[in-house]
């Protein structure tokens, strides 16, 4: 009898070991198979880099998400080394595979030099001085105001610059503001309010020069200005690429994306097809920049709103022959995007090797949804 009962409880234990085997081997697979799916997305990113959006755009919307998937994979490395796997390797092949891209995003060691700068530029989207905060607007226009006098930087390339009815921000107003002489450059678009918004490229040097690149049935604007910096001249690209305009359905979609609504698949259809045209409609711009770059006559700054990652064909064919401001005198997080929308950075700096950056910052002031970001220049010897 209790050979039989010890037989039955034998039974029962291998039925609850083997049935707690199986849950582990499901968890195992369903784990392993998300990580192959993250793994398959992280490599897409880096082959994003090389498609033309205009072709086809779906790959571009990985090269978005680049950080996000790496910090995914990376966890996906801690979890199955933790347990001693060694489908950890998988993850950490595919991280080694793009281990050049990380250095767009972080830089962990400074390469800036504690050096006298000949020229200091900084860059910055206002986001029409938080125009659509309400009151809150003029608190931001001044902080912003504030911030550029003291930086007291030679040259200003600003995006989203706007010009309401009765406002300081005129462009008289804005350099009496910022003190001393300024030489200025401005392309605006006027809306049916009769209010105007754009860019505007100030300079305490003298301008020789101003031109800008057509960007055909976009808002997107871009100017350059040939300014005269000491013995030299040298022309400044003041860029707005093409963004993805999402403000309408920042309360709708993103700030409540998990909430089941009716209406919420066609929502996210349209936030592709926004993400696919801001994509494309880039490639495009991008193009014409790039051209016009090349056929500069002066050493080159391009700096700017991108609307663009380090992952991405926009970046790829800016940055093709210049030099990249914050990697090759930044330190840390290069993120420069502070909105709605997961971080990233998008603000740039790029320039020719007739010059050097000694230093690169990032301030951190929350009065935009952007980060300005502030380059050092001397001469190249």
């Amino acid at each position: 009898m209790k050979a039989l009962q010890k037989k039955k409880k034998n039974s029962f234990s291998e039925k609850v070991r083997k049935k707690t085997e199986g849950i582990k081997n499901l968890v195992h697979r369903i784990v392993l198979i998300t990580n192959i799916v993250f793994v398959a997305a992280l490599l897409l990113s880096y082959l994003s880099v090389y498609i033309n959006p205009s072709a086809l755009a779906f790959p571009a919307l990985f090269g978005l998400a680049y950080p996000y998937l790496l910090l995914v994979n990376i966890l996906f490395v801690i979890f199955w080394v933790t347990l001693l796997k060694k489908e950890a390797l998988i993850s950490v092949a595919a991280i080694l595979l793009g281990i050049g891209y990380m250095h767009n995003f972080i830089r962990l060691t400074n390469h800036g030099e504690e050096v006298k700068p000949d020229i200091k530029l900084i860059s910055y989207n206002l986001r029409l001085f938080n125009y659509y905060e309400g009151n809150s607007a003029r608190h931001s226009e001044k902080k912003i105001l504030q911030m550029l006098k003291t930086e007291n930087p030679g040259i200003i390339c600003l995006q989203e610059y706007y010009i309401p009815e009765d406002r300081s921000t005129s462009e008289e107003n804005l350099k009496a503001a910022l003190g001393g002489t300024w030489h200025s450059h401005t392309k605006l678009i006027r809306n049916k309010n009769h209010r105007s918004y754009g860019i505007i490229t100030l300079s305490r040097y003298p301008v020789i020069n101003r031109g800008e690149i057509i960007h055909p049935n976009s808002s997107s604007l871009t100017i350059f200005t040939d300014i005269v910096a000491g013995k030299d001249t040298i022309r400044v690209y003041n860029s707005h690429l093409q963004s993805f305009h999402l403000r309408n359905l920042e309360s709708s979609l993103i700030g409540d994306i998990s909430a089941e609504q009716n209406g919420k698949l066609k929502d996210l259809g349209y936030f592709y097809k926004r993400l696919a045209n801001g994509f494309k409609n880039r490639s495009v711009q991008t193009a014409r920049l790039k051209k016009s770059v090349i056929s500069s006559p002066y050493p080159v700054i391009v700096a700017g709103d991108f609307n663009d990652t380090p992952i991405s064909y926009t970046y790829r064919k800016i940055h093709h022959g210049l030099n990249d401001g914050f990697v090759k005198a930044g330190y840390g997080a290069g993120f420069t995007y502070r909105g709605k929308y997961p971080p990233n950075r998008i603000d740039y700096v790029f320039y020719d090797d007739h010059l050097e950056c000694t230093d690169f910052d990032i301030i951190k002031v929350k009065y935009s949804d952007h980060y300005p970001v502030v380059a050092y220049f001397r001469e190249s010897h």
